[in-house]
């Protein structure tokens, strides 16, 4: 959902999952990802306020998929735009992006994937106040899926670049946590590249020359992989599977912009040059455009590719050429392989690439579930479940009651390990939709869940409502107990499987599936009777 151009799409192909479909509104960039990916059925213009799931399943045939990911547009949530207000406080501006994650997970709710991801900026955790997160998590938990958010750094997956990602992962509740949200570098990636290792064999080009096809530069290329290797050039880029070079056409600049480039260093943005005394031609603030001028340096990560490229490469200089970076270089930094062709206008190019997800991030989040989804195959249903995890909701309240015991003394440090691994298991198996990782970030507003009381507990838990943060989830009351499981955790006390309850999570889906065979064998026993 919202694939954008297909950078997540061919990520996730990359990764071994089979692609359904492919929906998004942009007309551009639905005709880049049918060109590219010609083997997904169905690539749809759409729009996805207007567009049903139930239209989506009438076209894939199928009402039930394994998977469902997508990046609803982060304009609304950009970091960038909070620095003017547009995407916070008192000068928020209305937004109506901001709402579409709920198309999103409308369709989460038709289809009932094991599990869904939905990928935005880190932006979304702070625009107004954090609401918006929070209502994208409380929403998710209300439809049946137990929900955590995390932030990627793509660098740290083998992306050239400074761009940091905010991930949102939900797993449907019947099913354990076996994926505690690591993701881990695909194999093809390489660690730590740089811009110059993505970009230092294309042509040199001046501003305003190239051409959307032309020859690669070959001895431009022998050395460069005399220097930097093959590894992100061609386990990444693919360039040796490209007959052509496409896209590598340099926008043209002013003569004052081009001679005030030339007055940068190598990683040197115009405000640190202004420091040293160098005086630019541009009229603009220098406060407010303190970094207008960035020239990014080879030997180290690039600044985060975005869509306002389209609009100017100002902040995008070439490390040693006097023009800003041309679309196949910013394709390369995105990860993007060589022979992924972009055939609309340089504006969309330079839009849709920057509104991408780099397929390299894709793909290390595909092989991430793909290997949760294959693990649960193997282990649910089969697990042999150890002592301390509750066998039925009797038993999960008694664990449950003596752990809040022990936490009002505030004597949990003091607490064995079986009888905090029992209390541990008791929260998982009663509040399934809750998740351990996002105990760590609650946000700030609480509210009464319309919850059953708590069986036995001390007198001021004795209510017909539980005080829960709605960002996580998490009743107020098992705060104390979810910071000590992650100290026990941090400190190698309690294993992963443990931390995350996974086998208390499979008892608990044992346990209702039990109940609901009674009760179905009990209706039958009565319509016979």
């Amino acid at each position: 959902m919202f694939c954008g151009c297909g950078g997540l799409t061919l990520g996730m192909q990359r990764a071994g999952f089979e692609v359904l479909a492919a929906v998004d509104h942009d007309e551009a960039a639905v005709k880049v990802l049918s060109k590219n990916c010609p083997d997904i059925p169905h690539v749809l213009q759409a729009d996805l306020a207007k567009f049903s799931p139930r239209d989506l399943a009438a076209k894939i045939g199928r009402d039930h998929v394994e998977v469902i990911v997508g990046g609803p547009p982060c304009q609304g949530f950009s970091m960038a735009r909070q620095r003017d207000g547009a995407n916070s406080g008192p000068r928020m501006v209305k937004d109506k992006r901001r709402q579409l994650y709920q198309e999103f997970l409308r369709f989460v709710h038709h289809f009932r994937p094991k599990v869904f991801v939905m990928e935005n900026v880190p932006g979304i955790k702070s625009a107004a106040g954090g609401r918006y997160l929070t209502r994208v998590q409380h929403r998710a938990r209300l439809i049946g899926y137990r929900v955590h958010a995390q932030t990627e750094r793509v660098s740290s997956l083998g992306v050239p670049q400074k761009r940091v990602r905010q991930l949102i992962i939900g797993t449907r509740l019947d099913l354990p946590i076996l994926f505690p949200g690591k993701v881990s570098r695909a194999p093809r990636a390489t660690e730590r590249p740089t811009l110059g290792e993505a970009i230092g064999d294309l042509p040199v080009l001046r501003a305003g020359s190239g051409d959307d096809d032309s020859e690669y530069d070959r001895e431009r290329r022998t050395a460069h992989v005399a220097k930097h290797g093959t590894g992100y050039l061609f386990g990444v880029l693919e360039a040796d599977r490209a007959a052509r070079l496409t896209a590598h056409v340099a926008r043209p600049h002013s003569d004052r912009d081009l001679r005030d480039f030339a007055r940068l260093k190598e990683g040197e943005h115009s405000g640190v040059a202004a420091q040293r005394g160098v005086e630019f031609e541009f009229p603009y603030d220098k406060e407010a455009f303190w970094d207008r001028y960035t020239r990014q340096h080879r030997n180290r990560l690039c600044s985060t590719i975005v869509a306002h490229m389209a609009k100017d490469g100002l902040m995008f200089i070439h490390p040693t050429q006097n023009r800003s970076l041309t679309p196949r270089e910013a394709a390369r930094v995105q990860s993007f392989p060589d022979w992924f062709v972009f055939p609309v206008s340089r504006t969309h190019q330079f839009r849709l690439i920057g509104n991408a997800v780099p397929p390299l991030v894709g793909e290390a989040l595909g092989l991430a579930v793909k290997s949760y989804l294959e693990r649960t195959v193997q282990q649910q249903d089969r697990t042999l479940l150890a002592d301390y995890v509750p066998r039925t909701e009797a038993e999960a309240a008694a664990g449950l009651v003596a752990i809040l015991e022990v936490a009002d003394r505030k004597s949990l440090h003091r607490l064995s390990l079986d009888g905090f691994r029992r209390g541990w298991a008791s929260i998982a198996f009663l509040y399934p939709e809750i998740h351990p990782d996002s105990a760590r970030e609650h946000g700030s507003q609480i509210s009464k869940a319309r919850r059953p009381k708590l069986p036995d507990v001390s007198s001021d838990r004795r209510r017909e409502r539980v005080q829960e943060y709605v960002q996580s989830g998490w009743p107020v009351a098992f705060e104390p107990v979810a910071r000590e499981a992650l100290r026990r955790y941090r400190r190698g006390h309690l294993s992963e499987d443990e931390f995350y309850c996974s086998q208390a999570l499979l008892a608990a889906t044992r346990d209702r599936r039990a109940t609901q065979a009674a009760e179905v064998s009990c209706e039958q026993e009565k319509a016979s009777a």
